[in-house]
């Protein structure tokens, strides 16, 4: 009872404060992402989020949201939110990994089963561990939102991956750090690149597949020039994550500010768990539009995983070998995940 109460209060004083400022002059923030305006994942976890923190402030906050790179490409997300050309970006830490090394642990193959799993995990280590102190801290960015999306397939144009021969040499497309240790593993041939240049890069035999989780195949519109796709691997996943510049947060009252991560959190559950969902969903349409499954053969299958469980250890000791906690890093993600 008394605790319900001293929520209550605090509640009632948030909404005080509120009101006081919506009665000043209203907060407009700018928003920035790569993604196609149409994109699953844009309204999965930007919109929502938007169009809540506008409400539950009595429109004290609104947005400009400038999607599809209008403010800038994907790796220069990081640099517009540090330097206020946007307030809030999306930060895909793959994108800049030179800058965010250790994010990296939640991108390693096979780090977690679902996209909810790795989220929670993800969001505990870039909060409160050292994912939060070694990358979020130093380049002056707050975390908002995070999704882990479901582990990684090879999609490929002119055969299937069933054994070494077929994945050796093979350019694929990779987000680089950790996916580029990945292919090189297996002996494919990483090309670094953003999402959004991949269409392209297929059409002129830059590439010849990606490796991606199956909804970007759909969202960036390269179904049509794929042809296969492994059924049964676990090769890594990506880190979609929206921040907010220092600068930016410090100038927000503090009630917005809790109103803001607590819609936060709600988005980041509602959200891989849709994500969970759309999986088998997009997995048929990819079917209907003529790209061919194949579970990698059991042997094969075995081989991989194998040469794959050292890929975390290979990436935690070169990165202490930098001066970086990999190490540090992958026990606390991998305690996370358990949890």
């Amino acid at each position: 009872m008394r605790q319900t109460v001293l929520r209550a209060a605090v509640l009632g004083l948030a909404m005080g404060a509120l009101c006081a400022t919506a009665q000043a002059e209203p907060i407009k923030l700018r928003v920035a992402d790569s993604f196609p305006s149409g994109h699953y994942l844009v309204k999965l976890i930007i919109q929502p989020w938007m169009a809540e923190v506008t409400r539950r402030t009595d429109n004290a906050v609104t947005f400009d949201h400038y999607p599809g790179q209008q403010l800038g490409k994907a790796a220069d997300m990081l640099a517009l939110t540090q330097n206020e050309v946007a307030d809030i970006g999306y930060i895909a830490p793959a994108y800049v990994s030179d800058k965010m090394v250790t994010s990296e642990v939640a991108m390693l193959p096979g780090a977690f089963a679902t996209s909810c799993q790795g989220t929670r995990a993800y969001l505990e280590v870039a909060r409160n561990g050292v994912v939060g102190t070694e990358d979020y801290a130093p380049n002056r960015i707050r975390l908002l939102l995070a999704i882990a999306l479901p582990q990684y397939q090879i999609l490929t144009i002119k055969a299937p991956v069933l054994d070494e021969p077929d994945v050796k040499g093979v350019k694929l497309r990779s987000t680089g750090g950790a996916q580029d240790l990945t292919l090189r593993t297996i002996g494919a041939t990483p090309v670094r690149m953003a999402a959004p240049e991949t269409y392209e890069a297929l059409s002129r035999g830059t590439l010849d597949g990606v490796l991606f989780p199956l909804d970007s195949v759909i969202a960036y519109d390269v179904q049509k020039l794929l042809k296969y796709s492994t059924a049964n691997g676990r090769f890594g996943s990506f880190i979609v994550a929206y921040s907010i510049g220092d600068k930016a947060w410090k100038r927000l009252p503090a009630a917005v500010q809790t109103v803001m991560m607590q819609v936060a959190d709600e988005i980041n559950a509602s959200a891989c768990a849709a994500v969970e969902r759309q999986d088998a969903e997009i997995r048929q349409k990819l079917k209907d539009a003529g790209i061919q499954f194949t579970a990698m053969p059991d042997a094969f299958e075995k081989r991989v995983t194998e040469k794959l469980q050292d890929v975390a250890a290979q990436w935690a000791k070169t990165l202490d070998g930098r001066g970086k906690k990999g190490s540090q890093a992958l026990a606390e993600f991998s305690a996370a995940v358990q949890r």
